[in-house]
């Protein structure tokens, strides 16, 4: 009588288990490559708004930068006066000489800057005083709709997306 040989013995069997556990480990490095390089995507186009403010003697401006890698995508400003939501900068007495650029819903590249708002003359004294009391707040995109909300303090801080009360959006 022929001896039976165990089913984890038999040689065919050890070279189809081997090609299995090998076909598991390459399909796990595998997903595990695809998220680093989708990472890596996200990573290599990846915006950092910046606001900031400008002034001299008769000139002032807030400016936005993307000190980032990648486009960004704005979606609303916010902008408040002690507190007191304004949609439009007309709306105070301190920055009715100046002028302005859109920011509510531009795509801003990587590397550049906007001045949304921009003066020259005689009023800036009006203007410094009226500054502290601002408070400016943008969401923006990257291209992979990871978002942000930034204010003029320069943190960022990521949200799901981009929403905000129609009464509270600025309109400029």
């Amino acid at each position: 009588m022929e001896a039976r040989v165990k089913w984890y013995k038999n040689p065919e069997m050890l070279v189809a288990l081997s090609a299995l556990f090998i076909g598991l480990v390459t399909a796990v490095i595998s997903i595990y490559s695809a998220y680093i390089d989708r990472a890596y995507a996200k990573a290599s186009v990846w915006p950092r708004i910046e606001i900031y403010r400008s002034y001299g003697e008769q000139k002032f401006s807030y400016g936005v930068a993307n000190k980032g890698t990648g486009p960004a995508i704005f979606h609303y400003a916010k902008v408040s006066y002690n507190d007191t939501v304004i949609k439009r900068w007309s709306e105070r007495k301190e920055f009715r000489h100046i002028e302005q650029s859109h920011i509510g819903n531009i795509t801003l590249p990587a590397g550049q800057s906007v001045l949304p708002v921009n003066y020259k003359g005689e009023h800036t004294s009006e203007i410094l005083a009226a500054d502290p009391y601002m408070y400016i707040e943008l969401c923006y995109c990257s291209i992979y709709d990871d978002c942000w909300v930034v204010d003029r303090n320069n943190n960022p801080k990521s949200v799901e997306a981009c929403s905000i009360d129609e009464s509270q959006m600025f309109l400029q």
